[in-house]
């Protein structure tokens, strides 16, 4: 198994800080291998990104038990619960993101230490996870966002989370090919999300005060290139708060250390590393002394609020320090050697409705 090696950046953190901070996600672990919110509960995608916080930080045998959670804990139909208390479901809910993100998880394994064990372990949980979600896949190719208590499938889309699913997807692609076990229904089902989320954000729930909205279409490879660069660009004065980070919602005075992650890595595949560095440095006010961050600050009061230090913004911040040196972190979410799904073309919706239903059933006979 290939070893990673964390490294610190010049003017922002040092190795052994980085090191701290991937410390400071070890101290939350549970005994069930949960990696759980400062409240206490865990839910699968927050669990995921910390486990590859703990990847890249080489503490391979916490990262494996972090995945044994997983495991254990994914229902029949392939999904995971909103929320538990270690093994036990606190909130029955169900988020198609959620469920998901196991395939980014496994792949990212992959990548970092070249070991198949644990991809091959879990496959056949990622295999019933994405099938789930793309159960929840609507004719215009964006994805259901939940399903309530009571199995009621949610009818609203959202943007962050479709575009999230895609890299799932493509991971999930990129494993079945690993396991040469082909799921050329997943590559259909790739092809079609990606083209509603880069062409159709109308069809989502509006949550565009919210800079995940934003951002995230490019974090999850939907949206690269000249257009990545112009939908930051779009925005970028009405989230970015120099000196301090990102705002989480757009009308208050508040940043948050994740986002201002996920942003930096979004512009590090974006050739806008510089920019990422200043945010990442900005951002630094939210660590503290053990490695760990606070989840965000009204910046009007002076006050961190939740008063929290969150696994998963000390995780964000690990994935995008990493980011920053190339490598295999770089790579995931470059998606450089990534599947892309079956291409839709930008211009096929000019011959059907704005859901491209009926361009999407010629492409899908075409590649059948």
């Amino acid at each position: 198994m290939r070893t990673h090696e964390l490294r610190g950046w010049p003017g922002l953190l040092t190795t052994d800080e980085l090191n701290d901070t991937v410390q400071a996600i070890v101290s939350v672990q549970q005994p069930s291998g949960s990696l759980p919110w400062p409240d206490g509960h865990t839910d699968a995608w927050d669990h995921v990104e910390c486990a590859m916080a703990l990847t890249v930080g080489g503490h391979y045998d916490e990262a494996i038990t972090a995945y044994e959670w997983l495991r254990k804990t994914q229902a029949a139909d392939g999904s995971w619960a909103m929320a538990y208390d270690e093994l036990v479901v606190t909130d029955a809910s169900v988020d198609t993101n959620q469920c998901a993100y196991i395939a980014v998880g496994a792949w990212h394994w992959w990548t970092v230490t070249g070991d198949r064990t644990l991809p091959e372990q879990l496959w056949p949980h990622t295999r019933r996870a994405l099938n789930f979600v793309l159960d929840m896949q609507k004719p215009g190719g964006d994805i259901r966002w939940g399903r309530d208590p009571h199995g009621e499938h949610l009818q609203d889309s959202l943007l962050t989370g479709s575009s999230s699913i895609y890299q799932a997807l493509r991971c999930g692609i990129a494993l079945a090919e690993l396991m040469d076990e082909p799921q050329p229904e997943w590559e259909l089902a790739a092809g079609q999300l990606q083209h509603a989320v880069a062409q159709h954000p109308d069809v989502f729930l509006d949550k565009s005060r919210f800079s995940m909205d934003w951002y995230y279409p490019v974090l999850g490879g939907s949206v690269r290139g000249a257009a990545a660069r112009a939908l930051i660009d779009a925005r970028w004065a009405e989230f970015v708060v120099p000196g301090l980070g990102i705002r989480c919602v757009s009308d208050r005075p508040w940043v948050t250390g994740a986002e201002t992650a996920e942003l930096a890595i979004s512009l590090i595949v974006t050739d806008g590393r510089e920019q990422a560095i200043e945010l990442l440095r900005d951002s630094q006010h939210l660590r503290e002394t053990d490695g760990s961050y606070w989840t965000g600050l009204v910046f009007d009061e002076g006050v961190r609020w939740p008063g929290e230090r969150s696994s998963w913004t000390a995780a964000a911040m690990v994935l995008a320090c990493d980011s920053l040196h190339g490598g295999p972190t770089f790579d995931l979410f470059s998606g450089h050697d990534l599947p892309t799904g079956v291409a839709i073309p930008h211009d096929i919706c000019n011959e059907s409705d704005a859901h491209c239903r009926d361009a999407w059933s010629r492409v899908s006979a075409n590649n059948a």
